[in-house]
């Protein structure tokens, strides 16, 4: 649904949002944050400016208002929970406001400078679901396994994924300690206990749910979109020698459940709107999925046309002072499934998901090389070291390493709009 929030000629009276490259007035997206000395509390990102919608509510009307006043806590839980209605009112209020000069002086005291604040998980996650949509992603790494029949059989007919860790969801910019566990290369007999020596990244699509459903009643296809919430990045840090010893049979375990990082504004699927595309449509030979996970509607616009960087500064840049290495360029459109047949799976068997949940979308890679989304895959699990211009080689991730994820959407006749960063820096292990 396009209306004059997505107008490209709009402009704000927050200067900072006029050409910003994440946050101009045509994103808005939610999160929490606390100013200096401050609590916890919901906010917007406009520019460099973060927005208190409790302190702005009263300013605003009807449905908006009784978001606003929803999202002041320190969780957005349950402004989540109100559905899409009440977003997309309070986000044309605010639109509104701070597109109209006549309301600034009303509202500038509610804003805050975002250099200046805090930024936290914008909701409590009650459960953490990771899929594995990303079809390149799959098909490199099991190449690695099997060269001559890559994808499980199960791939092209269900939306394979498993539950997470929620409790170790983190905010971009908290530490990544390096984990110990058991490990067992196949030139050893027997496994050792120790760090983790080959400690990866995983560039994925975070959503978060937002209306949940009753125990028992499954989510339509047709209707699973009404219960996304937003989007955010998310990296399964992934401990590869970890979880090549413990996940036969059931799966990761130590490898992914100490810290899962997430950038922390809140995308709307408003704001996505001009940036949504059509499924690509699946190779000859591929199966048509089943009815409970296809919608011609979904099909024609369940795509997302995101540009997914990756960039790494080490030791050696940091020191050299040089800009952060790119290590990819990819776009989200290469997922498998789209995000409401990741939806109506997880709740066709009767699970109900509730407000602030969150979903991986599976580590997200390209078709070409230049858009793999983990070391895995570039460095060929290790056995292609990857060489930066400060001559130093990575086969997986190194102590002192940082890891940054960013995304933009971007098309011809609509302001580009960004999720901000998500951000990690590798610690020696304990």
């Amino acid at each position: 649904m396009m209306d004059a929030t997505h107008n490209p000629k709009r402009q704000s009276w927050v200067a900072s949002a006029n050409g910003h490259p994440e946050f101009p007035i045509q994103n808005l997206p939610f999160g929490v944050f606390s100013p200096k000395g401050g609590a916890a509390r919901g906010g917007v990102a406009i520019g460099d400016m973060i927005l208190d919608l409790g302190a702005v509510a009263p300013l605003l009307t009807g449905e908006a208002k009784l978001a606003a006043e929803a999202a002041a806590g320190d969780a957005l839980n349950p402004l989540f929970a109100m559905g899409a209605g009440a977003r997309r009112a309070l986000r044309l209020e605010l639109s509104n406001l701070l597109s109209d000069a006549g309301a600034r002086r009303a509202v500038e005291p509610h804003l805050h400078r975002a250099a200046n604040c805090s930024l936290h998980l914008p909701a409590r996650i009650g459960d953490y679901t990771d899929f594995f949509a990303g079809i390149h992603h799959a098909t490199n790494t099991g190449r690695q396994f099997r060269p001559d029949n890559p994808l499980l059989p199960n791939y092209k007919y269900v939306p394979v994924g498993y539950h997470g860790r929620a409790s170790s969801v983190q905010p971009s910019g908290t530490p990544v300690r390096r984990p110990n566990g058991q490990r067992k290369p196949a030139t050893e007999t027997v496994p050792s206990f120790g760090p983790s020596r080959n400690l990866d990244y995983e560039m994925e699509l975070g959503i978060w749910i937002g209306p949940g459903n009753p125990l028992g009643e499954p989510i339509p296809i047709a209707r699973a979109a009404e219960h996304v919430a937003g989007f955010c990045l998310l990296n399964d840090w992934s401990a590869r020698d970890i979880q090549g010893w413990e996940y036969q049979p059931l799966g990761p375990f130590l490898a992914k459940n100490f810290i899962t990082s997430i950038s922390p504004w809140v995308v709307t699927p408003e704001a996505l709107e001009p940036f949504r595309i059509a499924q690509p449509p699946r190779p000859e030979g591929d199966p048509v999925p089943m009815d409970y996970l296809l919608d011609p509607a979904d099909q024609a616009r369940g795509g997302l046309d995101l540009e997914l960087e990756v960039l790494l500064v080490t030791p050696g840049i940091r020191e050299k002072g040089l800009q952060p290495w790119r290590l990819s360029l990819g776009n989200a459109s290469n997922l498998y499934w789209t995000v409401a047949q990741m939806v109506a799976h997880h709740t066709v068997g009767g699970c109900n998901l509730q407000p602030g949940d969150l979903f991986g979308s599976g580590t997200i890679s390209s078709p070409e090389e230049s858009g793999f989304g983990s070391l895995l895959e570039i460095t060929q699990g290790g056995r292609k070291p990857l060489s930066l211009p400060t001559g130093e080689t990575r086969r997986f991730l190194e102590d002192g390493d940082e890891v940054i994820f960013r995304a933009h959407a971007r098309r011809e006749g609509c302001v580009t709009i960004g999720f901000g960063e998500c951000r990690g820096t590798i610690l020696p292990a304990r």
